[in-house]
Order: C-alpha cells, then sequence, then structure tokens
C-alpha cells in the first residue's frame, strides 16, 4: 500500500520565503518539494515556483542542507 501524500496549503509559497530568507533549503523543504512534485492538483503557479527554486539550487544561489 502507497501512504497518501498531501501537501499543506501555501507550502510551496513557505518553502521559498525561508528559502529566500536564508539562502538554504534544509531536509524538511526538500521533503516539502518532493511531496509537491508528486501532488497532482498543484497550480501551474506553485509548479513555476518549484521550477524556479530548483533553478536557484542549480545556479548555487541556494545552498542545500542536511539538517532540519
Amino acid at each position: 500500500m502507497i501512504p497518501q501524500i498531501e501537501l499543506l496549503p501555501g507550502a510551496v509559497y513557505d518553502i521559498m520565503a525561508s528559502a529566500s530568507e536564508t539562502g538554504r533549503l534544509n531536509l524538511c523543504d526538500r521533503y516539502g518539494l518532493m511531496a509537491a512534485t508528486l501532488d497532482d492538483s498543484l497550480s501551474e503557479e506553485e509548479r513555476r515556483a518549484i521550477d524556479r527554486l530548483l533553478r536557484f539550487v542549480i545556479r548555487g544561489r541556494f545552498q542545500v542542507d542536511n539538517e532540519i
């Protein structure tokens, strides 16, 4: 049985705001983004925000932490 993953409303924008403030994506943020990518009900705007976050990581604007 596959567990149900439900994203909290506004979580993508909270992750984006937190990463913008700290310049880092922590482990919780990464799990939240993983849950968001598996959510079929995301709006196009939320998907663009996730893409933007990933581009920032690739370009080195955000660091990825393994801490919570």
